[in-house]
């Protein structure tokens, strides 16, 4: 390859910021191209795409790799003229590719000279793409250490990868350290953008060459003001489609050029009411994929093996499970023939009915303290209340005894476990109950509960007395005065700050914020009305997707506006969105609305958000109300 071969690809165009003749031939040199960096931008449908594009096929005519990474699957109309690998993750590319097939992709590029496109819109796994990306970008560059050979990696929406603000990924380091050391080893990068104003400006500003097509935010024409100068940042937003001021360093001046139209299928084009046409495409040789696919056999073999061994796992659980369940309930039953087992030896022993519930709850503890620690428990002091050793004699002395005895006695015993006694009906949490169970450890009438207090009228359903003073009473029946002194001071605090807090709470979001809804709105209201209006029913449903919902995919928002969840049709009324720029890319193949952005930044951010949130409210009914037509 000569030093100084070149390639053509535009005409020298009059206007504001020309210098020389209109209809010069504009050449790029052919090393500088593939070993440099380069910054193609332009607002949609000024003609970046196209641009990149021409590079493309000039290098392809003579018969230079390159490598290009297609964000929205518009790249694959060059197989029309050229054998170029298309890979990505769905049937349409030539072979689907994962992280595991980069060396080999790198190897086919760099040693065998295969032009690739690594189409990452096929992949329905953002992260899984991203992966792929990064592996591709770090084989390349460790590749061309080695081999020494020109070759440019193409990258579109780079400000995805090379954000401005915010942190970046790992491929955007990825790409960053190619920009910066790629150079020496040959290997170039062009990075593509429509917001320059969101790119790495560590990229931007050490590119050899640059190529401005048509820019209108004030965001992105100050870029071109720093960079270039004052008098390119007010030209550019006159620019025609395909015009762009170029700007490089081994011709050493900015010239205003009208870049040709590429030769190949546009697959980028906004669809319009013709018919679609796909054209017949060029297929690779069988040879050229055959590794590739081998990779992909072996890990299909790998990922079936994983999946039989899962498989066994989850029997070998499940065989685990039921032998657990199986122990369970031997246990149980093991436990059953014990109490059994008691009943009948009192039964025998001629089972004395004064014993006390104490005893019987102090022998189920010996007997179950290896499976259970939650049987009930005595007082503090070891010993019941005369009033309840009474009680559970006279019941144990009408019982009767036998085997029926026995078991109503566990039932009772189960009850007494929780740790009070039941007249008639059990309390719920350790509370002795007369007529009614208290809710949470109190008594319901005027007898002692069984945390030593009682209420004097009605108890609250958090056990908190409801009346102005509550008695303290201990067990034992005697009136404790510094106790009860004590509870009614905790109780009179206890409320004053449950007022206090409820009083805090109620003053909460009182106030009211200014209304907004008078206002008029800037110029840019009937616009961004119109231009709203403007399109079709399906497209303002999509719209209104990103609004609701927030960040999503072209295909979900599609779906969501009432589509087929055909590719093809929700990326051209995504692409409809883009170039009217209501929406954005953010990231990982997802869109988001601009409406906010684009009224904030045609008002030269005079409006707050108030404001701002005003005019988009009366936007919404252009999609939201008015899409039914």
């Amino acid at each position: 390859m000569a030093e100084t071969e070149q390639i053509t690809v535009a005409t020298t165009s009059a206007g504001p910021g020309g210098t020389g003749e209109p209809g010069e031939t504009v050449n790029l040199p052919v090393v500088e191209l593939l070993t440099g960096r380069g910054f193609i931008t332009g607002k949609s449908g000024s003609g970046k795409s196209n641009t990149a594009s021409v590079v493309a096929e000039k290098l392809l005519d003579n018969g230079f790799g390159l490598l290009i990474v297609d964000i929205d699957g518009e790249y694959y109309g060059l197989k029309e003229e050229y054998e170029i690998l298309h890979v990505g993750g769905d049937e349409e590319c030539d072979i689907q590719v994962t992280e595991d097939h980069a060396g080999k992709i790198a190897s086919l590029a760099l040693e065998q000279n295969v032009p690739i496109i690594l189409d990452i819109s096929s992949f329905l796994d953002e992260e899984e793409a991203e992966t792929l990306l990064t592996e591709v970008a770090k084989q390349l560059f460790a590749k061309a250490k080695k081999q020494k050979q020109p070759f440019l990696m193409l990258v579109e929406e780079c400000h995805e990868w090379m954000p401005e603000k915010g942190s970046m990924g790992e491929v955007g380091k990825m790409l960053i350290k190619i920009g910066k050391r790629g150079r020496k080893h040959g290997l170039g990068i062009v990075g593509i953008s429509q917001r320059p104003a969101d790119v790495k400006k560590d990229y931007i500003t050490q590119c050899d060459w640059l190529v401005w097509h048509r820019l209108t935010w004030n965001n992105d024409t100050k870029v071109v003001g720093r960079i270039l100068d004052n008098k390119y940042a007010d030209a550019v937003e006159d620019l025609d489609d395909g015009e762009a001021f170029m700007m490089n360093d081994w011709a050493e001046q900015v010239r205003r050029v009208q870049f040709h139209r590429k030769q190949t299928f546009d697959a980028g084009a906004t669809p319009g009411l013709d018919d679609f046409e796909r054209p017949e495409l060029k297929s690779v040789s069988d040879d050229l994929v055959s590794e590739l696919e081998t990779i992909s056999e072996e890990q299909q073999a790998t990922e079936n093996r994983i999946k039989e061994l899962r498989e066994e796992l989850d029997k070998k659980n499940s065989r685990i499970a039921e032998l657990e369940a199986e122990l369970q309930d031997a246990r149980d039953l093991s436990r059953m023939a014990e109490q059994f087992t008691e009943a009948m030896l009192n039964q025998a022993e001629d089972y004395n009915p004064g014993r006390t519930a104490q005893e019987e709850m102090r022998r189920q503890r010996e007997r179950f303290a290896d499976s259970s620690d939650s049987d009930g428990e005595a007082d503090a002091d070891g010993h019941r209340d005369e009033q309840s050793a009474e009680s559970d004699e006279a019941a144990d002395a009408t019982s009767g005894g036998g085997f029926g005895d026995a078991f109503s006695a566990f039932a009772e015993d189960g009850a007494a476990m929780n740790g009070g006694s039941a007249g008639d009906g059990a309390a719920t949490n350790g509370s002795s109950v007369d007529d009614d169970p208290a809710t949470n450890g109190s008594s319901a009438d005027a007898e002692p509960a069984s945390n030593g207090h009682a209420t004097n009228a009605d108890v609250a359903a958090n056990g908190a007395v409801t009346n102005d003073s509550a008695a303290a009473v201990p067990v034992n029946g005697q009136a404790d005065t510094d106790t009860a002194d004590a509870d009614d001071e905790d109780l009179r605090a206890t409320i004053a700050e449950a007022v206090e807090a409820e009083q805090s709470s109620g003053a909460t979001g009182s106030a009211t914020d200014e209304s907004t809804s008078d206002f008029d709105g800037p110029a840019v209201y009937g616009d961004l009305r119109a231009d709203i209006e403007e399109l079709d029913r399906k497209t303002r449903r999509m719209l209104a997707y990103y609004r609701e919902q927030g960040p999503g995919t072209p295909l979900n928002a599609h779906f969501s506006a009432g589509g087929s969840g055909d590719r093809t049709a929700a990326y051209a009324r995504n692409r409809e969105l883009r170039l009217r720029e209501l929406v954005e890319h953010v990231g990982r193949g997802k869109y988001d609305s601009r409406i906010a952005a684009l009224v904030r930044e045609e008002s030269d951010r005079r409006l707050d958000e108030d404001e701002v949130e005003s005019v988009v409210s009366r936007l919404e009914s252009a999609f939201l109300d008015g899409n039914g037509d």
